[in-house]
């Protein structure tokens, strides 16, 4: 804990928004707008200085009224309002200015914006949280990871850990530590595979396994927070392992937060948001 209070939190006076970091949020589609919000606002509040949502034309004005503090960048859409394959150009352009990219939450498995995503994770060598759908983009197409050279994180459930190895969910399950430890040093990347006692492990061998949280965290949105604070903090200079080790932490002090004042079923991926800066004033 007394990372976090050292690396994030002790800012000079002299410090302003372009030293904090500016993340990426590649994110949403229709009816997933929500994800993409989420993972934004999670970012700012993990201390980012700048963030943008890459959104599907049409969906522009969602983001925009739901979002006061966060820019967004308006791209090409497929028919199923997801981002188009002709979006890429306009992406890697953009990405020239930012420190973090975030991929994947609320993307949709429409085939155009797979195709988009693998592109994407090949081609534009920034640091990376590759979450979601850009999960599932993969299955199949592994080896485009080792095609990169940032150091990025990867944030499966069970289930998309499972479909991207071809194993089935029981199996995931019973080997969650030595399977996370493996896929990192294959695939060059620091793995967080999420569930009860999350397990975020490096390519050298490093594991951490989470002791925060509850099981209020089994509700929609609440992976899409975690993405957001990885890379809010990969934004503000944390390495890949720091930022996953600390935002696994802090999400599931976010939840312990949130039952003190709520029901365990009741919790919502917007109290994570609500909580966290609690969280943070505590650290």
């Amino acid at each position: 804990m007394q990372r976090i209070n050292s690396i994030f939190l002790n800012r000079k006076k002299q410090v302003h928004k372009g030293n904090c970091g500016h993340v990426f949020v590649l994110a949403g589609s229709r009816g997933l707008t929500g994800a993409a919000c989420l993972s934004a606002q999670a970012a700012l509040l993990s201390g980012a200085g700048l963030v943008t949502v890459g959104i599907a034309s049409s969906l522009n004005n969602i983001i925009e009224c739901k979002l006061t503090e966060v820019m967004s960048l308006s791209l090409p859409e497929t028919s199923q309002a997801s981002l188009s394959f002709k979006s890429f150009d306009m992406i890697k352009h953009f990405s020239n200015n930012v420190d973090v990219i975030i991929i994947g939450p609320g993307l949709s498995q429409n085939s155009q914006t797979q195709k988009l995503i693998r592109k994407l994770i090949e081609f534009i060598d920034k640091p990376m949280v590759i979450d979601a759908d850009a999960i599932n983009a993969l299955v199949g197409y592994l080896d485009i990871l080792n095609n990169r050279t940032s150091l990025s994180v990867i944030t499966p459930h069970p289930g998309e850990m499972g479909r991207v190895l071809g194993l089935d969910i029981e199996k995931i399950q019973k080997n969650r530590r030595k399977l996370a430890k493996e896929f990192s040093s294959m695939y060059n990347i620091v793995t967080v595979l999420k569930g009860y006692q999350t397990v975020v492990a490096d390519k050298d061998g490093k594991v951490f396994i989470n002791k925060t949280g509850n099981p209020g965290l089994a509700k929609a949105g609440s992976g899409d927070v975690l993405t957001g604070i990885i890379g809010g903090f990969m934004a503000q200079g944390a390495s890949a392992y720091n930022a996953a080790e600390l935002a696994v932490n802090v999400h599931g002090l976010a939840a312990d937060q949130a039952v003190q004042k709520k029901a365990v079923v009741s919790l919502l991926a917007s109290d994570l948001l609500e909580n966290l800066p609690f969280v943070f004033k505590k650290i």
